[in-house]
């Protein structure tokens, strides 16, 4: 993995140290609330509902185990024993005391760790398929692109305040793992007809109340070219981009209003920047730099393709082990690009555990984990669980044994109980309804394996609100939380996808009804489901039912469990 140079180092110790000076002087009188305010958000610091939330940079999803052990560490000596890995590949904690903060701060920095590009109306913290760099279906890998885009992203002067906040995800995969189109600006890797490197360019994809998937503005950006060709958006985007109405700011907005209009005035600010910028030719990536750069990405030295002899299973392991492994490979451990290597996610969905959080404990294990099993290297994934990029098939056995002892073993990936949710509001201010509980009760009622493996893959997504931090457009099923005069309420949507295999097209799930009431949520997803079993065909999964026979049957099926909201439906 790309290891920060000295200048990036010394350049996090002294954000780090300026930090700390900006917070002394804010708790000491001498520097305004109103003032702090956006240093403190530039570094990560939020006030939420109850304590501050910190929001920890992880550049294309990608840590190290050095660095996992030092999140665990925070968490243990300064929040209560838990982070939480987030949809955007980044770490949050919510209970850390903000007189704390630079403690926090300097810690971080130790592991070249930081919170910058993770709030305000910035360019946000770039994001990447969990696989990249090992996948099987991978035309391209894209980590060398995501660390320059990181680079050059990186305190960008003229972009430090956007009308507001701006995401890119970057995939090189034939598999989209990174829900591309539903971003600010999303890129594709693919080669043209000549063999050259380039840039499949989407702009104007979002949720929030208004969910739009990305247009394509260049079906090819050559690689050397991509910084000045985004250049080019975030510049007409800065300068038409809406400042009066937070609701109407994002790019997808104007988008959709100017149509070819804004077309047309990227490309034409494009080749201005080319022709006329006197630092035009500067944006161009150089050779000599992107291989610099690429050389940080070469597999550890360690890592050599071979024949695999066997996957570690003991000829004399007890039946039950044998049938849990076989499950456990089933649904966690996925191809590699190497021969003799596998992909393996470790699942910290369970019983009890909010989805995304994950303890200290469960930290410091998976970083031994990847220190035994994956060279020290790991991956936050895009569905909140952790990845293990380098496996050996002789190693995986073992590697089971010790994720089951760290309860990291539930072979659920893919399945109703591998959710993705939102911290919602247990912790979010702008939350309208409570996610986790939501949840927890839906991860406890779907714990048997027969019944999940018979429901087989479903992306259900939960948010607190309208911001869709859990991405409930994208779900299969969606939950989102209302708020109705100091009520939770919550809207169900069915038929969303986020351009992965099992449902391509991303679309935007449509509502089913007015909304449940929050003891009505669980049996109206469970009639749903059943539905689901009753009308599907031999093979089909959920997506396609859906697809195929329409809402109608589900929309009566999660009506007919009402009870406090009847007569609304």
């Amino acid at each position: 993995m790309y290891q920060y140079t000295e200048f990036d180092k010394q350049f996090v110790r002294q954000r780090a140290a300026q930090f700390r000076d900006q917070l002394e002087r804010n708790l000491a009188g001498k520097l305004a609330d109103d003032d702090f305010r956006p240093l403190r958000l530039q570094n990560g610091w939020y006030v939420q509902r109850h304590a501050p939330m910190l929001r920890v940079a992880v550049p294309y999803g990608e840590l190290s185990s050095k660095q996992v052990r030092q999140l665990a560490r925070i968490a243990r000596e300064f929040d209560r024993g838990y982070a939480h890995f987030t949809t955007r590949q980044n770490v949050q904690y919510n209970w850390i005391p903000l007189p704390k903060a630079a403690e926090v701060m300097d810690l971080l920095a130790e592991v070249s760790m930081h919170g910058i590009q993770t709030s305000g109306n910035c360019i946000r913290n770039i994001t990447a398929d969990a696989k990249v760099g090992v996948a099987e279906d991978e035309l391209i890998d894209a980590r060398p692109y995501c660390e320059v885009l990181r680079q050059w992203s990186t305190l960008h002067p003229e972009f430090a305040f956007l009308p507001r906040k701006f995401k890119i995800a970057v995939s090189g995969a034939k598999e989209d793992r990174a829900a591309v189109a539903w971003h600010d600006i999303g890129l594709y890797l693919l080669k043209n007809e000549a063999g050259e490197v380039g840039f499949k360019v989407l702009v104007g994809g979002g949720m929030g109340r208004t969910p739009i998937t990305g247009t394509v503005i260049n079906d090819f950006v050559p690689w050397q070219q991509i910084l000045v060709y985004i250049e080019a958006i975030v510049r007409v985007y800065n300068r038409y981009g809406r400042r009066d109405n937070m609701y109407k700011a994002r790019i997808k907005i104007l988008v959709k209003a100017e149509g070819q209009k804004f077309f047309d005035q990227v490309n034409a600010e494009f080749q201005d920047i080319l022709a006329r910028d006197a630092d035009g030719a500067a944006h161009l990536i150089p050779q000599a730099e992107f291989d610099r750069v690429n050389a940080g990405f070469a597999f550890p030295a360690s890592v050599q393709a071979h024949v695999p002899a066997g996957n570690g299973l003991p000829a004399d392991a007890p039946e039950a082990d044998k049938k849990q492994f076989a499950k456990w490979l089933e649904r966690n451990v996925e191809g590699h690009k190497l021969q003799g290597y596998k992909c393996v996610q470790l699942s910290v969905k369970r019983v009890g555990q909010a989805p995304g959080d994950v303890t200290d404990a469960q930290m410091d294990a998976i970083a031994d984990m990847a220190d035994q099993f994956s060279c020290g290297e790991l991956r936050v994934t895009h569905d909140q669980n952790a990845l293990l990029p380098f496996v050996r098939e002789e190693d995986l056995y073992a590697l089971w044994q010790a994720a089951k002892t760290n309860t990291l073993a539930s072979p659920n990936i893919g399945l109703l109980s591998d959710m993705i949710a939102c911290p919602g509001g247990d912790f979010c201010a702008l939350a309208n309804a409570r996610s986790i509980p939501i949840a927890n009760a839906l991860i406890e009622r779907y714990q048997d394996l027969d019944e999940l493996y018979d429901i087989g893959e479903i992306d259900l997504h939960i948010s607190g609100c309208i911001n869709s931090c859990g991405h409930h457009h994208s779900g299969h099923i969606g939950i989102l939380g209302v708020d109705k005069d100091g009520t939770e309420w919550y809207q169900i949507t069915l038929g969303g996808s986020d351009g992965s295999d099992h449902a391509p097209a991303s679309v935007a799930g449509k509502v089913i009804g007015p909304s449940f009431a929050a003891d009505e949520v669980q049996d109206a997803i469970e009639a749903v489901i059943e539905t689901y079993q009753a009308q599907r065909q031999a093979g089909e999964k959920f997506i396609d039912t859906v697809k195929r026979v329409g809402l109608d049957p589900f929309k009566v099926a999660a009506n007919a469990t009402r009870r406090s909201t009847a007569k609304a439906a």
